[in-house]
């Protein structure tokens, strides 16, 4: 069993109520995080009837309810605390993921959370003092990043060869398998080193 997550007796006791209310045999909870690894992480937290879950989800059977573990969010849920607050409005969940937001990567993680580490732990926070920010839009059949520059990267003339250069040449040092870059925005000119 994981030990990475903690689900309290007062947070297990509220979701083994919600769940009875769905009325649905073997209904379980499913935890995962969107953009783990992220500055816009979220953590959440759903019910999942039978067969809804993923096949490579972690289950845990806890004394009262059963949980499902989103497989690439494993890491990112070490040391997060799921709880309930009775309060007198009835109370509420919570869920504390310390390390949701911090990139866990190694040389097995997924080939676009490799890039969003490299992103989030090097190139964004020299771009932040410009008001830039590049992101991750999707990875390509051939490997290829393709990235959205936005905020002061954007418009701006310097953008292609400064950035781009740098960009591509911190991600192919770190990211050896990757196909190379290629600007979301960037759909005219042809003359770019990515098609070479």
């Amino acid at each position: 069993m994981s030990e990475s997550i903690q689900i309290t007796d007062s947070a297990q006791d509220y979701l083994a109520e919600l769940l009875e209310k769905q009325n649905v045999e073997g209904i379980a909870v499913r935890i995962f995080i969107t953009q783990p690894g992220t500055p816009y992480a979220e953590t959440c937290l759903a019910y999942c009837r039978p067969g809804e879950e993923e096949p490579s989800d972690e289950r845990l059977e806890l004394e009262k309810i059963a949980v499902y573990l989103d497989k690439n969010s494993l890491a990112f849920l070490d040391e997060a605390v799921v709880d309930f607050n009775a309060d007198r409005m009835g109370g509420q969940l919570t869920i504390k993921a310390p390390n949701a937001k911090m990139p866990k990567v190694n040389a097995d993680s997924p080939l676009e959370d490799r890039v969003n580490y490299v992103l989030y732990s090097e190139i964004n926070p020299g771009l932040a003092a410009h008001g830039g920010e590049i992101k991750l839009i999707e990875l390509t059949e051939a490997q290829i990043a393709v990235l959205s520059f936005g905020g002061g990267c954007q418009g701006c003339a310097a953008v292609d060869i400064t950035l781009k250069d740098g960009v591509e040449r911190t991600l192919m040092e770190r990211i050896p398998e990757l196909g190379g870059i290629r600007d979301v925005t960037d759909h005219t000119d042809t003359t770019n080193a990515y098609y070479r």
